[in-house]
């Protein structure tokens, strides 16, 4: 009897003094969760920088670009000085030079003298007259414009959105490719080959994905496989007034900052120990990519639809040679036959045949087939 009563105000002393501890697992949880909060917050954080800045996440920045080029080989060397392009510059590489405006008449100078290929981003009436003589400046352009030339850069792309953009022809006669209505140009001078375009915008992250935008930028800026990109955003020489919120901080408030974040580190370390012994859960199930593979290879064995097994197979090897080739999204047939067979050596017909032909008859036919495409990818991304 004195055991019985004895067990209700037990459990009531033990219940007690879990209730601040339990609070201050909450207030410690919140924390936690704010400070992973703020660190994705900042590391998320578009990174705003000048036009054509290949470091900027902005509308206004050429990091999507960027990027797409090395992960398709090319080797992107940023200059941020006219002695930069002098250094990476060879005669195998491609400069780009954009944001002319902060380019004086001595840079210019240099410029000219640099080895390589030049491919000219909406340059000013002084770059012209430097880097382009023999060149005028057309009338204006509208926005949405289909190649009508034969350079093989633009006809890849297809039609592009370039924006309002300038327009360019030859002033003394020189014989250039014209596309675009002018907007873009390519000629020989003095054993190297210049390429100029009228527009800046359909280069940059808020409009890289309208349209041929991508295909064009890709296509123009990945010509060789090297590329010095020189996109000033200052004139050189002279230093940025511009300060940020944080040059104003003193040091002392910074050093105090960072103590404080010390603090919660430890508190987080000291407060964070285990409750209690691991508990073994059981996994879920994990379904092998091959196991996938057999199980879709059966359906369309059982139901004999080697049609639909062979378009899937064809489609999925178009969508990875497109970006390779410099091709945009939906390029037509004898673009991607004509960029395979001049990438791979293959014989045009035999590309066709492969990528566009009838469906196989056979179960071995469709296995040719399969390793025939996964070949032809092979010599592709080995070329």
């Amino acid at each position: 009897m004195t055991a019985a009563t004895g067990g209700p105000p037990a459990a009531a002393t033990g219940d007690a003094p879990r209730r601040p501890r339990t609070w201050r697992w909450v207030a410690l949880t919140l924390l936690v969760l704010a400070v992973i909060a703020g660190v994705g917050a900042y590391l998320t954080a578009p990174r705003p920088g000048a036009t054509m800045d290949p470091a900027s996440t902005g509308p206004d920045g050429a990091h999507a670009l960027v990027a797409l080029l090395r992960d398709g080989g090319v080797e992107v060397v940023v200059a941020g000085s006219i002695a930069d392009v002098e250094k990476a510059a060879r005669p195998d590489t491609l400069v780009l030079v954009a944001q002319s405006q902060f380019l004086t008449d001595a840079l210019l100078e240099r410029l000219a003298k640099v080895p390589g290929d030049l491919l000219l981003v909406e340059p000013t009436a002084r770059t012209r007259e430097a880097l382009l003589p023999g060149v005028r400046k057309a009338a204006a352009k509208g926005f949405d414009q289909s190649p009508d030339c034969t350079l093989r850069e633009a006809v890849r792309a297809g039609a592009v959105r370039f924006g309002p953009s300038d327009s360019y022809r030859a002033a003394d006669g020189r014989a250039m490719a014209r596309c675009y209505d002018g907007v873009l140009i390519r000629y020989r001078d003095d054993g190297r080959t210049v390429t100029v375009v009228g527009s800046t915008g359909f280069m940059t992250n808020g409009s890289l994905l309208q349209a041929g935008n991508a295909a064009l930028a890709m296509n123009l800026a990945g010509d060789r496989p090297r590329l010095v990109w020189y996109a000033p955003h200052r004139i050189e020489g002279e230093n940025s007034s511009s300060a940020s919120l944080f040059d104003m901080v003193p040091d002392n408030v910074t050093w105090v900052v960072r103590q404080l974040w010390l603090v919660v580190l430890l508190v987080a370390l000291w407060k964070g120990r285990r409750p209690g012994p691991l508990v073994a859960e059981e996994l879920p199930v994990v379904v092998r990519a091959s196991e996938t593979v057999e199980g879709r290879g059966r359906l369309y064995r059982s139901r004999r639809a080697r049609d639909r097994a062979a378009a899937a197979l064809r489609a999925a090897a178009e969508q990875r040679l497109a970006p390779r080739l410099g091709l945009g999204a939906g390029a037509p047939p004898p673009a991607m036959v004509a960029a395979v067979a001049g990438r791979s050596g293959a014989d045009p017909g035999f590309v066709h045949h492969l990528l566009y032909g009838p469906p196989p008859a056979t179960d071995n036919d469709l296995l040719q087939l399969a390793r025939a495409l996964d070949d032809i990818e092979r010599q592709v991304t080995r070329s």
